[in-house]
Order: structure tokens, then C-alpha cells, then sequence
């Protein structure tokens, strides 16, 4: 014990193994829902559903586990809902590439985003993107995950004549959906740990006691990972239309990764009296490693998860705490028959309730300057409207451009806008 407590400095974060360990599973609770969420989304992408709940534990492990020992902080990693969402509805649905082409191209933003952490650049990289922008690719995908759950419950429905339009609400889809949205909104406001996942299992204990989903079991031996692991194509990735989609998936994590870290280690009270993060170069490099990792066992981009706040508010403030996070994903292999009953009506709620939170991120535009509005409208209304992240944070890029240079604000735009609106507009036009 005095060997962990000199190594994770849990001494001089006045705290004990006994409070980091509980922080843990406080963190552990919030962010369960992965398990469940992300092998749904990636399934209609044509992935093997257990093996990619295999892959989600051991990536979220892996990520926890260097972020705990390595860098030392009290932050927890596992697929990142949004890019889970792109990759499926975007990349693959959308764009017609396989789901191995795919893991591909998540595989090349992580390295592109180790090779960042490795050699401090990442500043440069984004103080270089206008914040306007980075606000609004986040509420963009907060919007694209609430269309796709809106869609999969059958809340919304196709037409024919407007596209869409409001479906049956008396049928127990559309119906149990919203049941599991206002329940998981009622518990966190109440401060109750594990709110998103009680709302899952909730709606699923209805849907098997009504007999809509059939009851196969809590526990067993794990599933093989063999359909997932190491079946990325990475050459399939060098393809020139997958320019932009390695560009989403490598700066969306970019950004979530240092906003969450910013937020956790500020809630911890571990920043300095400089505002810098202790570890921060250990903390990206964990993170990049993470999504390669993650890449290789079969799951889409691994990030920091924000909800780690919520182990730092039980008295976390050590990599102990990520630590047990990652013990605890890792031990939940053996619950795939419960993740296998999760219908998709019973996440629906638990992402339109995700979207919520990314919207958050519009009060901080200035919404009185239409050069900065305007970019973030058109990133916000695009990415769900074209059923597609990358495209939106294309359009956005170009609108930025355009529009400083016809207010005559053109020495705002930074030489890696210009350069990747150039990239993006040529992808656009001769693609």
C-alpha cells in the first residue's frame, strides 16, 4: 500500500486509496453506458455487436490504464460518443467505405495526433482553429447525435414528401425512448451516480418484462474479439476522399480531449498557479495511444471522458482513480449477454441526452458578430442535415473563409484555416 501511495502521490493530494478507488467507481458508473451505446452504434455499421463490446472494454481499459500510471491523472478514456455516431452514419452509411476502412482511418488520426502530443504541437494546431468553430463542431455534433437518436427510436420517420416528420408516438419504441430521456434527466439532476445507465437498464428490464426483447442472461465467458481485432485497412484509408474524415476524427478528439482535460484538472485543483496541467504532454500522448489501441482491437476513436468530473467531485484527484475505472471496464466483459439485450430504443434516450449536453457550447458565441455566427450556424444545421460530420465542419471552414475575406476581416484567418479551406474546397470540387 505505502508503494501505490508514494507512487500516484496520494499523500500529497490529501486524499486516500480508500477515496480514490470509490471516485473510481463513482466514474465508472457515469460512463457505463458505453459499454452499451457503442456496440449498438458500430453494429449498423455491419461490426460483430460482441466483439466490438470486447473492444469497448479493453480499449476504455487500455486508455484508463496508461492515463492512470503514466500520466498520473484522474481521468477516464473509452470510445467517445459523436465520432462512434460519424463513424457509422457517416463514414460508412454515408460515405460507402467499409467499416475496416474506417478503423483505418481512426487508426491515422491517431497517430497523427501522437506524433502531435510527442512534439508539444498541439498548441500551435489549435490556437490555429478559430474558437467559433471548435464551439460550434461540438453543438454540431451534439445536434447530429440527437437526429440520430430521434431517428432510431422512430420519433422522427422519413416522408416523402418533407423529408421527415413526427412518427407514431403511441407505438413502445418512440415511447420508451422518451421514458429513458426524462428518467436519466431526472437523476442527474438529482446528483444520483450512474444516472445514464440506470435510465438504460430501466427501459430494458420494461422491454423484457413486456416481452419485447427476450431475457438471455447477465453473465458469461466473453465473446471473441477475433471479428474486430486487427481488421483495420489502413491503405484503404490513403484514399484522397478520406482526407477529411481522418481531419474529423483527429481534431474533433483533438479538441474534446484538451476541453475535458482543462475542465477535469481544474475541478481537481491540480492546475498551478500558471493555469498549465500537470502531465499534460503524458495525458495527450495517453489519449493518442488510446484511439490507436483502440483502432487495432476494433472500436472507434477512444478520448477522455468528461464525466470523470464526477469521480473528482467524490474526492478524486490521483491516476488511482483511472486505474480503478479501467479495472472495472475490464471486468464488465463478462456482462455481454446483458449488453446484447440493450435495444436501440433503450440508448436512444441516453444519447439525445448527450446531445443536450454538447449544446452547451453555443452560449459562448457572439452571436452579435455575424462573421462568427454565420460559420457556426451552417456547421450546426449541416452536420445533421447532411447525416454527416466531416461535411459540416467542411462547410464550416469554407464559410469562415468566405466570409472574413468579404468583410474585409481576412487577417483573421490563421495560414492553417487557409490552408484547410483550400484543401476542403478542392475536396468539394473535384471529388
Amino acid at each position: 500500500m505505502n508503494a501505490i501511495e508514494r507512487y500516484f502521490g496520494i499523500d500529497g493530494q490529501n486524499t486516500t486509496i480508500r477515496t480514490e478507488v470509490l471516485a473510481g467507481l463513482t466514474t465508472f458508473l457515469t460512463m457505463a453506458y458505453i459499454i452499451f451505446v457503442n456496440p449498438n452504434i458500430l453494429a449498423d455499421a455491419g461490426m460483430d455487436r460482441g466483439a466490438v463490446f470486447v473492444a469497448t472494454c479493453l480499449a476504455a481499459a487500455v486508455g484508463c490504464f496508461i492515463m492512470g500510471i503514466y500520466a498520473r491523472l484522474p481521468v477516464a478514456l473509452a470510445p467517445g460518443m459523436g465520432l462512434n455516431a460519424f463513424f457509422t452514419y457517416g463514414v460508412v452509411l454515408g460515405m460507402g467505405y467499409t467499416w475496416q476502412t474506417a478503423l483505418g482511418a481512426v487508426f491515422l488520426s491517431g497517430c497523427i495526433f501522437v506524433f502531435l502530443s510527442l512534439f508539444k504541437i498541439r498548441e500551435w494546431v489549435i490556437n490555429a482553429i478559430p474558437n467559433s468553430l471548435k464551439q460550434g463542431i461540438v453543438a454540431g455534433i451534439g445536434a447530429f447525435l440527437a437526429f440520430i437518436a430521434l431517428k432510431s427510436s422512430g420519433v422522427i420517420v422519413a416522408n416523402e414528401a418533407t423529408f421527415v416528420s413526427l412518427g407514431d408516438l403511441q407505438q413502445f419504441s418512440p415511447m420508451m425512448a422518451a421514458l429513458g430521456f426524462f428518467l436519466i434527466i431526472g437523476l442527474v439532476y438529482r446528483n444520483i451516480p450512474g444516472a445514464v445507465t440506470i435510465g438504460i437498464l430501466a427501459v430494458t428490464v420494461i422491454a423484457v418484462i413486456t416481452g419485447n426483447v427476450p431475457f438471455d442472461g447477465v453473465m458469461s465467458m466473453p465473446p471473441p474479439i477475433a471479428p474486430t481485432f486487427m481488421q483495420l485497412d489502413i491503405a484503404g484509408a490513403f484514399d484522397i476522399g478520406m482526407i477529411s474524415v481522418i481531419f474529423a476524427f483527429l481534431f474533433v478528439d483533438l479538441f474534446d480531449t484538451s476541453g475535458t482535460l482543462i475542465g477535469v484538472t481544474n475541478k481537481a485543483g491540480l492546475v498551478d498557479k500558471n493555469g498549465d496541467i500537470p502531465n499534460l504532454d503524458k495525458a495527450l500522448l495517453a489519449d493518442s495511444t488510446a484511439t490507436v489501441a483502440g483502432s487495432l482491437l476494433g472500436t472507434s476513436s477512444t478520448t477522455s471522458f468528461v464525466e470523470s468530473t464526477a469521480g473528482v467531485a467524490a474526492g478524486g484527484r490521483t491516476g488511482l482513480m483511472a486505474v480503478t475505472v479501467g479495472v472495472l471496464f475490464l471486468l464488465s466483459i463478462f456482462f455481454a449477454p446483458l449488453a446484447g439485450m440493450i435495444p436501440a430504443y433503450a440508448t436512444a434516450g441516453a444519447i439525445f441526452y448527450v446531445s443536450v449536453l454538447m449544446l452547451y457550447t453555443l452560449k459562448d458565441i457572439d452571436w452579435e458578430d455575424l462573421t462568427e455566427a454565420a460559420p457556426v450556424a451552417v456547421v450546426l444545421l449541416l452536420t445533421p442535415l447532411t447525416y454527416s460530420i466531416a461535411d459540416g465542419i467542411s462547410l464550416g471552414f469554407i464559410t469562415y473563409t468566405v466570409v472574413k475575406v468579404l468583410t474585409g476581416k481576412f487577417n483573421q484567418v490563421s495560414v492553417a484555416v487557409w490552408v484547410l479551406t483550400i484543401i476542403l474546397l478542392a475536396k468539394i470540387v473535384f471529388l
